[in-house]
């Protein structure tokens, strides 16, 4: 029987479908169920609120207790939960990010993990530590999620940032748009560039972008579904979605750079 995964996710209907979609190209399909994390009660309109503002509010949204009570809404507990939100989980740094996650394992009794600890589980198991970021954040955002990767032992040599107004506003990206970005954001010597934003819809891209660039572009999607298998020792693979789901072996860094 598949494992089922839990997402806890920032803003409904907004990159659920791209989650689903991917699952369901899986072989075998995986199910998958999303319960909502509640934005702060001073948190109004994101795309109205400054980039200060919306790095404090996406720091709240991530506070454990936050994701376990938002956990409660899984109608039976998964297999597997993963916070399904990048900037939610990076701007508490790792520590912050292994501490979401042990809350979530302590809460349920399952594994948990989040996008931002699934960026540095796939960067392990490719082997990769030199990476470029196609962020949709602010520039002071971006930033972070840099340092983020730094504190794992993985370096960013070149990022760009284009400051989207919010989550809601980067699930209507279409693909052109999508892949202009990660285009941009490549350079000679980053081994893969990094999409992270869970709101976008990039599952029908993942062959296309790799391909264009020749080297993996790991999206938020992607690493936050394939970490959640790994953690239940279901890793399936399937030609057509990208180095991290590709059959083959693949080129481990050391234990003690990926998350735990």
């Amino acid at each position: 029987m598949s494992p089922r995964i839990g997402l806890l996710y920032p803003t409904r209907d907004c990159g659920e479908d791209d989650f689903a979609a991917l699952c369901h190209r899986l072989d075998p399909a995986i199910d998958v169920d999303f319960a909502y994390v509640a934005w702060g009660a001073g948190v109004g309109r994101v795309d109205e609120l400054d980039a200060a503002g919306k790095t404090a509010a996406v720091r709240e949204l991530g506070a454990p207790g936050r994701l376990t009570t938002a956990a409660e809404d899984f109608a039976t507990i998964p297999d597997v939960v993963s916070w399904a939100c990048s900037s939610c989980s990076f701007t508490r740094g790792l520590d912050g990010a292994r501490e979401q996650a042990a809350a979530l394992t302590a809460h349920l009794g399952v594994p948990a993990s989040s996008t931002s600890l699934a960026y540095l589980a796939a960067l392990g198991h490719l082997g990769i530590d030199r990476v470029a970021l196609a962020s949709v954040y602010h520039p002071d955002l971006t930033a972070v999620f840099a340092r983020f990767l730094a504190e794992a032992g993985v370096e960013t040599v070149h990022a760009i940032s284009a400051d989207a107004a919010s989550d809601r506003a980067l699930a209507a990206w279409d693909g052109r748009r999508i892949t202009d970005l990660v285009v941009a954001a490549d350079h000679g010597d980053a081994q893969a560039v990094l999409l992270p934003e869970t709101a976008l819809h990039t599952t029908p891209l993942l062959a296309e972008l790799e391909d264009r660039l020749g080297k993996p572009v790991l999206t938020a999607t992607a690493v936050t579904v394939r970490d959640a298998l790994d953690r239940t020792g279901a890793s399936p693979e399937r030609a057509g979605l990208g180095a991290l789901f590709a059959p083959g072996p693949r080129n481990p860094r050391p234990p003690s750079s990926s998350s735990s």
